[in-house]
């Protein structure tokens, strides 16, 4: 026999080891790998992009809320203050302007603040109402005017009325305080009278078949309730409370115009009169302007506007205020719904 030769071409290489059966060439790995690692670094790209601009917003949102804070705290600091500074004799002007009702801007709350302050200065010769309102209500109307006496009395200063375009029902129950008053020619004024109004669905409830279901404790409990009859003895008491008013108003008007009222039988009905009637009937004293009354009777050019004015930091906190109520509101809506 003869021995095995290592040389032989048919024999393996020492420590080479043949590769498997079926595995892929190196080559085809490779692009696989790249196409992962290009997908993660995109994704890794986008998640960066979306944090930064995430910060953006976020910054930008609270720079919004800093400059807010800033023009509330400039608002605080600045409300109530004068259009100018009182400098020298002045007349000093109050608006009244729309519907006079509790939460207006001509509640006896916004107007005294001003009246107050017009008063009190020194500088100030006289004290001016311009008025372009329909009237509203009676309380508002009649604690500012008897604010306005009491204002009179203790500064011993005058007060005059301007009217525009109207000075109607408690309007004109502010401006009978006033020691004279002027008017446009064509302004509406008057509208002393009081008015209480509502409706009355009853015939349209039996239309329909709806039944009201109203559980009283007292028998006048329920008077005026628009989906109720309204029975001839509440319709009289309401008459009376009325009519009550009503006599309060003329009282203030009588003491206020003094001998200048010309008293006809529709002085006090309710209708109302341009400034030229108003005049004749002693309801006004002359025509005349802001501007007129301040350089012929008062003697004083120089207008200072007292007038309290919402400013932004108060509507600001407004709406800050109702989105946290609404927003209140919300949350106990959902504690109710948990709890049932």
């Amino acid at each position: 026999m003869y021995p095995e030769s290592h040389d032989s071409p048919d024999a393996p290489e020492t420590g080479a080891s043949p590769a498997p059966a079926g595995s892929p060439p190196a080559a085809a790995a490779a692009p696989a790998r790249s196409a992962s690692e290009a997908l993660i670094e995109k994704f890794a790209q986008d998640y960066l992009k979306d944090r930064r601009s995430a910060r953006r917003w976020n910054l930008l949102i609270r720079l919004g809320w800093l400059a807010a804070f800033a023009v509330l705290v400039w608002g605080f600091i600045n409300q109530n203050s004068p259009a100018s500074p009182p400098s020298g004799p002045h007349t000093a002007l109050v608006e009244l302007r729309g519907e006079i009702a509790a939460d207006g801007a001509a509640s006896a709350e916004v107007m005294l603040s001003g009246l107050k302050s017009a008063f009190e200065d020194a500088s100030a010769r006289a004290v001016v109402i311009r008025i372009n309102s329909p009237g509203g209500s009676p309380v508002q109307a009649g604690i500012i005017h008897d604010e306005l006496q009491r204002l009179k009395k203790l500064h011993d200063k005058k007060l005059y009325v301007v009217v525009e375009e109207s000075c109607a029902s408690g309007a004109y129950y502010v401006a009978a305080a006033a020691d004279e008053i002027y008017v446009d020619k064509a302004s509406i004024v008057g509208s002393i009278g009081v008015l209480m109004d509502g409706f009355g669905f009853t015939g349209l409830m039996d239309k329909l078949g709806v039944e009201r279901r109203l559980i009283t404790a007292g028998e006048n409990k329920g008077m005026l309730d628009p989906y109720s009859p309204l029975p001839e003895r509440q319709r009289a008491l309401a008459q009376a409370m009325i009519d009550q008013i009503h006599r309060q108003f003329i009282e203030v008007v009588r003491h206020g115009r003094g001998d200048r009222l010309k008293e006809t039988p529709e002085t006090f009905s309710g209708l109302f009169w341009n400034g030229e009637e108003a005049v004749k009937l002693g309801l006004a004293d002359g025509l005349g302007s802001l501007d007129y009354v301040a350089r012929e009777v008062v003697k004083a050019e120089n207008i200072i506007d007292y007038t309290p004015h919402e400013n932004v930091a108060e509507r600001l906190a407004k709406r800050f205020g109702a989105s946290v109520g609404a927003g209140a509101v919300r949350a106990m809506k959902l504690d109710a719904l948990r709890l049932n």
